[in-house]
């Protein structure tokens, strides 16, 4: 789910819905329940919204659409740079339309490609 918003400042409406902000990231917050686990993500004026509890998602939105203009732009396809695709076995996420949004901006989209061999039974160490 993604939906945008004017999101400055609302740490408190986060949480007043019992979010709680990730202390390694804090543009990340999460809820944990018996049913299931929600996910919001805020990068700048976006929200995204994951997760395994589809009710708790929806009265999450219902909450933030009450204190903030939003717009749900239904299922995730586009965000920073990463393709989404959305199956009922799961997701696909891809960066081929940003790498071939530089190749095109760099005039390198025509250009021949170029093998680099690697020997595949080479075990890559730590050190």
């Amino acid at each position: 789910m993604l939906m945008t918003s004017f999101f400055t400042g609302s740490d408190n409406v986060v949480q007043q819905f019992g979010m709680i902000r990730c202390e390694a990231y804090h543009s990340v917050f999460y809820q944990h329940s018996s049913v299931g686990c929600v996910y919001m993500i805020v990068y700048v004026d976006d929200i995204v919204l994951i997760g395994s509890d589809n009710h708790n998602i929806s009265q999450l939105k219902q909450h933030l659409c009450h204190h903030f203009q939003t717009k749900d732009l239904d299922k995730l396809r586009y965000f920073l740079g990463i393709e989404v695709v959305q199956f009922n076995e799961g997701i696909v996420i891809s960066l081929r339309k940003y790498a071939m949004d530089i190749l095109e901006k760099t005039v390198l989209v025509s250009s021949k490609f170029v093998d680099t061999p690697m020997d595949p039974n080479i075990k890559l160490l730590p050190n």
